[in-house]
């Protein structure tokens, strides 16, 4: 036993799962609290503690678990009910989740159970390097801060998920009118429309289907606009915000204006510093960014991708007054999606304006020098977009975000991993995961099956594998993977590939990873936007220790010679 391992400190949580009144809107609904709070607690830890952390779950007629996302540990800790033998927490037991903490940085907690996510079971997880670190100087900050997006909903999740099965465009309330088909024949005439729209009707798609819900009230730290969470700032402070989606559904772009910020760190792994005036964050992601403000006041506006509202916060300078006013900023245009977010390539698009001809060629060419090209459209920055495009000229494209002019948004592109990867081998396969769904039943599948009728995906120990996610939809899907991060194939060298648990995969789009395989185990990897996971877009992938001699035999089948590590940890939980 090594030395550190003698000392380590045991860093002891106890959680109680429970439902509480909640009142954000004027109305008042029960929702799932932990320790009374909604949303859950921040926990912290110190990269080397051994985490124990008791679960109780106190509500009457719901199994409950806890997954800790983007967390390195064996794979019964993991929290999924039916994988690694765990089978979720029964009402009024208890699980004593065990492991050692074994990176640092900004990630979350949250159900793996039914909708529980969404109705209020989510917290956000911050691990500190160990105090004798040396911390790399853009690191130094004075002072931090939690930023946790989220999204609440009057309707509780399963209400939501019902309406959803009904008719996937229950909650499509952006839908264009008559006015805006008529505007359309003005700009490009009765043929072109017309060729258009049949398009459309036949794919049974809306342009405007950027969400799935709409309704939503969005939060920062569980706070709504109007209420202005706010964190204070001495003058001269350097201020790290560490920024996490913990939304069900939600993409935001994410802006603090008159203030530039510095990103460090992607879903918790440090990056090279890369100076932005805005980012996209998907569903499960994270990003840490350093600010130096000089101002009194500034604002955190975090807008829906669907331009329904915004998360709200404000930092704001303790050598001044406090300033309690939240200015509800404009809404940007929301963007329409075109041909190209479909898969079928700009040719098919009947909109050849100039304007949208060059934010299309901005997307789409962002960087050619890397399998995943077509990733890096999810970041992408339009130099040539309007800060409010005009009435008259629509935004087109899921990718653009109407970045004013002379503004820099992250790409993908951008991220390069702070220190050299340890593993820089190619890729000996490759597994294809196709994302598709049927709008009319709402049904979301990976390689066109729902979970429930899918096959493993299975892997050996030690394998160096390609993911190629290839979105045959018309919506953007964040995909997870739990247990290990994979590098993400975005035009740097591999020594430089940044790490990600989540990539977001735009519509019509590839997007490719690589993956060390060095975790056993059974790991869930599926989109999450929590109602396409429980509508069937999600997998197991398993990591094996699998003998190679039996393997290539002929006969052989994967699944005899696989020897799951599932029992790892087994030994430290506590029903």
């Amino acid at each position: 036993m090594s030395p550190s391992a003698i000392f380590a400190a045991v860093k002891e949580y106890h959680l109680v799962i429970d439902e509480s009144p909640v009142n954000l809107t004027g109305k008042t609904v029960q929702r799932i609290s932990v320790n009374g709070q909604f949303p859950a607690p921040l926990l912290e830890f110190e990269e080397g503690d051994d985490a124990v952390i008791h679960v109780k779950n106190n509500l009457k007629h719901q199994d409950s678990s806890i997954h800790w996302h983007g967390l390195l540990l064996p794979g019964l800790m993991d929290g999924v009910p039916g994988f690694n033998g765990f089978q979720g927490i029964k009402p009024k037991q208890e699980f004593t989740y065990r492991f050692k903490v074994r990176q640092h940085g900004t990630y979350w907690y949250h159900a793996h159970s039914k909708g529980q996510e969404q109705d209020g079971l989510y917290g956000a997880l911050v691990i500190y390097p160990k105090a004798q670190t040396a911390l790399p100087a853009h690191e130094k900050n004075e002072r931090e801060y939690v930023v946790m997006l989220s999204d609440f909903h009057e309707q509780g999740s399963q209400q939501i998920q019902n309406n959803l099965k009904k008719s996937a465009e229950y909650y499509q309330n952006q839908r264009e009118t008559l006015s805006d088909v008529w505007k359309q024949v003005k700009r490009d005439g009765l043929k072109a429309t017309w060729s258009d729209r049949k398009m459309w009707n036949q794919m049974r798609m809306l342009k405007t289907d950027l969400s799935d819900v709409t309704g939503y009230t969005f939060l920062v730290n569980g706070k709504t606009p109007q209420q202005n969470w706010t964190g204070q700032f001495q003058p001269n402070e350097k201020v790290r915000l560490r920024f996490i989606n913990a939304s069900a559904m939600s993409f935001f772009d994410v802006r603090i204006p008159h203030l530039k910020m510095t990103v460090i760190s992607a879903d918790g792994q440090p990056v090279q510093p890369v100076e932005v005036d805005e980012f996209r964050i998907g569903t499960a992601e994270t990003y840490d960014v350093v600010v130096e403000p000089t101002a009194a006041h500034y604002q955190i506006e975090a807008e829906s991708i669907d331009r329904s509202g915004f998360a709200i916060g404000s930092l704001h300078n303790a050598a001044f007054p406090a300033n309690t006013a939240m200015h509800l900023p404009a809404s940007r245009p929301r963007a329409l999606l075109t041909m190209e977010d479909m898969g079928h390539g700009q040719e098919h698009s009947n909109m050849q304006g100039s304007e949208h001809s060059s934010m299309q060629h901005t997307a789409a060419n962002a960087d050619q020098t890397s399998p995943a090209a077509d990733a890096h459209s999810q970041h992408s920055q339009h130099h040539d977009a309007p800060a409010s495009a005009p009435e008259s000229q629509p935004v087109y494209g899921w990718a653009n975000a109407s970045t004013p002019v002379g503004h820099k948004a992250l790409q993908y592109s951008d991220l390069k991993a702070l220190t050299p990867q340890a593993d820089t081998r190619p890729a000996q396969r490759e597994l294809v995961i196709r994302l598709g769904g049927t709008m009319e039943r709402y049904i979301w599948t990976i390689n066109g099956k729902k979970f429930n009728e899918a096959e493993p995906l299975q892997v050996k120990f030690g394998e160096r594998i390609r993911l190629k996610f290839i979105n045959d939809s018309m919506m953007a899907h964040p995909m997870h993977l739990h247990g290990m991060f994979m590098q993400l194939e975005n035009g740097q060298s591999s020594s430089m590939m940044p790490n990600k648990h989540t990539v977001v995969v735009p519509p019509g789009k590839t997007v490719t990873t690589l993956l060390t395989a060095d975790e056993l185990g059974e790991w869930a990897i599926h989109c999450h936007l929590l109602y396409h996971m429980s509508a069937g877009m999600m997998n197991k992938l398993i990591v094996a220790q699998v003998d190679d001699t039996i393997a290539s035999a002929p006969t052989a089948s994967p699944k005899s010679t696989v020897k799951l590590a599932a029992e790892q940890g087994e030994n430290h939980a506590h029903h």
